[in-house]
């Protein structure tokens, strides 16, 4: 991409008019954020620098809060971070006129829904790794040798057994209690995808495709969930957002 200025793209909508959501462009400078229209579909742009925007944690937000300031009245499929063409015609040619039956039948898709993010985690590891402990008995039985036992590299080789054999409940844990909440707001959604998790103390991370007027309904499920977890498992709930997780536009140039 060559030096310069272009125009930075954040998503794609059905409209027809230029609109204007005011100076919250990407870059610190203050730029305009509008529609650039094809007939009835548009790319929601603002000017910027031909750059590589770092993925910092601002250029992530400044760019997502575009998305959901436009999302207040439109279906939008978010455009990658950092996708910056050269000039308006080169988007209206490239983009819009070009991709124009594949971007329409996208959004009829898309229409009348919205992405919710659930994530869980557990808050106390001791607890956990005493429950994990105590619901499996091999586990218990090879302590309790291990107590009894006066050889140091015994007691050295039990150790890291029990750990083994804890690492491993541990994750079968994880992934039943994950299950048991993914059965239970899957029949809420349309679609759902799962995210990778990281860390013992993570048990989900997913995204799911909501009716709009199941929204209600899905927030209801996730009060009752919290309110029987109680403390020993926290819900974050997030949305709604963009369809991030259903639909990213990819530009080759």
């Amino acid at each position: 991409m060559i030096n310069g200025e272009g125009k930075y793209i954040y998503g794609i909508i059905k409209a027809s008019q230029r609109r204007e959501y005011g100076p919250i462009g990407i870059g610190g400078r203050g730029d305009g954020v509008y529609t650039l229209c094809y007939q009835n579909l548009a790319a929601i742009v603002s000017s910027s620098p031909i750059v590589k925007y770092p993925v910092t944690r601002d250029n992530s937000i400044t760019h997502a809060k575009v998305l959901e300031k436009v999302m207040e009245e439109y279906t939008i499929l978010p455009v990658r971070f950092c996708t910056i063409g050269e000039k308006e015609e080169i988007i209206i040619e490239k983009v819009l006129k070009s991709r124009y039956q594949e971007f329409i039948d996208l959004i009829a898709e898309l229409e009348g829904k919205i992405e919710l993010g659930v994530r869980a985690f557990w808050t106390d590891m001791d607890a956990i790794f005493t429950e994990t402990i105590e619901e499996n008995p091999p586990i218990k039985q090879l302590k309790n040798l291990l107590s009894k036992e006066t050889n140091i590299q015994r007691q050295y080789a039990g150790k890291i057994k029990i750990g083994q054999m804890v690492q491993k409940a541990l994750e079968e844990k994880k992934k039943k209690e994950a299950k048991e909440l993914l059965e239970i707001l899957k029949p809420l959604s349309l679609d759902f995808r799962e995210n990778r998790v990281l860390g013992d103390m993570n048990l989900v991370n997913a995204a799911f495709l909501v009716a709009k007027e199941r929204e209600h309904e899905f927030d209801q499920k996730m009060q009752e969930l919290e309110k029987v977890y109680g403390e020993r498992k926290k819900l974050k709930y997030i949305g709604p957002v963009p369809p991030y997780n259903f639909v990213e536009v990819v530009v080759t140039w």
